[in-house]
């Protein structure tokens, strides 16, 4: 059964961009790509928010030659080959393959696909992840933190909404990332 999965880079304050909007500090050194490509290999489809498809739109063309990392080839392949489904009352129609747009968030449809799903569904972008989150749809949660402080921005998970998890795993990388997993208790 697939499991509907949230994954981010984060700041130690819980932040997935500053104040400012970047988020170059989150840049993964290629100890960190590597995990994050063997977290992503098992994701058949990612939900999107309109703002984090853009983000992740470079991808499909992205130059995936000699001079480009083995990491940066592999995200771009595991990204390319897997479904997405956008979530957007304004974007006209999709610009990457394999990808639909729909116009509304509907927890009924998403638990739907979820229970259908061969493999994993990623849910990406705080907004439409936090939404996941409060409806109890999301199974696993990955953070990476990384070892810095950005004071403000766009925090990670929702305000208000309280949710106990598992333990499941942890991960210290040798650039100071810590990688947690955790499970949703129902």
């Amino acid at each position: 059964m697939a499991s509907l999965i949230y994954s981010a880079i984060t700041s130690l304050d819980g932040y997935v961009a500053d104040d400012t909007g970047a988020f170059d500090w989150a840049a993964p050194d290629a100890e960190v790509h590597a995990a994050v490509n063997d977290l992503e290999r098992g994701v058949g489809t990612y939900l999107y928010g309109r703002r984090m498809y853009d983000v992740m739109a470079v991808w499909e063309t992205m130059p995936t030659g000699a001079d480009q990392s083995a990491e940066t080839r592999d995200f771009a392949d595991i990204w390319r080959a897997a479904d997405k489904v956008v979530y957007s009352t304004t974007l006209e129609a999709a610009r990457t393959p394999r990808t639909r747009v729909e116009r509304s968030f509907d927890p009924t449809a998403v638990r739907e696909l979820v229970a259908t799903a061969e493999q994993d569904v990623s849910v990406g972008g705080s907004d439409l992840a936090g939404r996941a989150i409060a409806a109890g749809l999301v199974d696993e949660l990955h953070q990476f933190v990384t070892p810095v402080i950005v004071g403000g921005g766009t925090a990670w998970l929702p305000d208000k909404v309280r949710v106990d998890l598992e333990l499941l795993d942890q991960r210290r990388f040798a650039g100071g990332v810590l990688h947690l997993h955790y499970r949703t208790r129902s």
